[in-house]
């Protein structure tokens, strides 16, 4: 599979390299601008960007008119940054079809995790075997390896760890689960997600602490490093 490109656009240079590094260690190839008409014009120069990481103050053009401009022609997605932490300016974000808001400073490892989140979501990483923190999961076969072991899961335990190693990173709520993986026409509650969590993780053996529990929320499937 051929590398998949993504701009990274932000007027410091350092926070450029920061990103990109992390990214080029998990076999993307990253494209770089430094300012909002640099970014327009590779964008629409190069072929095949799969996602834009995308500073909101830059000179020139700011982020707001970048994605203006792009999304005219395009809906590939864009993770905003910020340094302000503004309700306004997240709503105006998602107003202009942001995929993802992060507020500066952030960690570059939950930055990328979110890249594969969205890129996944899009269907642009929709591997049949997905490898992480020692588990292996073949969608294709149905069937999960935690430290080259099979683990017995049911129907509905691997859908469920399949769309948390999908959106690993991300804070999942328990209405957000249900919907996704029993789709809408289930009339069931949130205890339900809480009785599967507690089987999957107890099938999972140490594993299983991947699975975060956010209190009066839902969860989140973080790998620990």
């Amino acid at each position: 599979m051929d590398k998949l490109k993504i701009l990274v656009v932000d007027d410091e240079s350092r926070m450029r390299k920061l990103v990109s590094d992390f990214l080029i260690r998990k076999n993307f190839d990253v494209l770089e601008a430094e300012n909002g008409e640099e970014a327009v014009d590779i964008f629409f120069k190069e072929k095949e960007i799969k996602l834009i990481i995308l500073d909101v103050m830059m000179p020139k053009m700011d982020g707001w008119q970048v994605c203006r401009e792009i999304r005219q022609f395009s809906k590939v997605p864009i993770i905003m940054l910020t340094a302000k932490g503004d309700e306004k300016d997240e709503l105006l974000g998602f107003e202009l079809g942001v995929d993802e808001y992060i507020t500066k400073p952030f960690s570059p490892k939950i930055l990328v995790a979110r890249v594969e989140a969205i890129l996944r979501r899009s269907n642009v990483l929709d591997e049949d075997i997905v490898e992480i923190g020692g588990i292996l999961l073949d969608k294709a076969a149905h069937q999960v390896k935690i430290d080259n072991v099979n683990i017995d899961l049911s129907y509905k335990e691997f859908e469920l760890l399949s769309y948390f190693v999908v959106n690993q990173g991300v804070a999942l709520s328990r209405e957000k689960i249900l919907n996704n993986v029993w789709n809408y026409d289930y009339f069931g509650d949130a205890r339900t997600i809480d009785t599967h969590v507690k089987k999957l993780r107890s099938k999972m053996g140490e594993k299983g602490n991947y699975i975060k529990t956010i209190w009066g929320m839902g969860y989140k499937f973080e790998v620990d490093v």
